[in-house]
């Protein structure tokens, strides 16, 4: 789809700056309003989609939050905590309560660093590696539907969008103390 077939989104595209209060915000058009209610559905969705298909999956022992742990672990590295709570975004010890579930459960295991066995990697085991390229399955089924029906270069502009997103999801994760 090519934004030039669709001249209602041209014009409204064109977002204007508004001072309020001494910082600039952005006026809400009605297609700003539109892609801001799909941004947060989208959201909600791939995280309930996610949270059904657990329940009626052959892991459902596990949460959302522990499939996104095995997913920041990788599928054969060996991160340390620190790695994956920053992958996170969440602390040392938050983590370690995720990873000692996790071992409980027979998806991660720690392994000492044989060079200095001070340091504890993680990886996953044979279930934790499984369920990890169901998750990456689902996700790849996701992108691809996502992206149907666009030529390359509007998949270049949906990927310039979203590096955009997560610039600005990053900006805001910098200003946290």
């Amino acid at each position: 789809m090519v934004l030039d077939q669709r001249p209602d989104l041209t014009d409204t595209l064109n977002v204007k700056s508004v001072e309020h209060g001494g910082h600039g915000i952005m006026a809400q058009r009605p297609i700003m309003k539109r892609i801001n209610t799909k941004l947060e559905k989208v959201y909600r969705d791939i995280l309930r989609i996610e949270e059904t298909e657990l329940r009626h999956s052959r892991f459902s022992n596990l949460s959302i939050s522990e499939m996104h742990t095995i997913d920041a672990i990788g599928l054969h590295a060996t991160p340390t905590s620190r790695t994956v709570a920053q992958r996170l975004h969440v602390t040392q010890g938050t983590l370690t309560v995720a990873i000692k579930h996790l071992v409980t459960k027979g998806y991660v295991e720690r392994v000492h660093d044989p060079k200095d066995a001070r340091i504890v990697n993680l990886q996953l085991t044979r279930k934790g590696r499984l369920m990890y390229r169901a998750h990456q399955a689902f996700h790849q089924q996701m992108v691809a539907s996502f992206v149907q029906g666009f030529d390359d270069h509007d998949i270049q502009l949906i990927e310039a969008a979203l590096d955009n997103l997560m610039a600005f999801i990053n900006e805001q994760d910098q200003k946290r103390p």
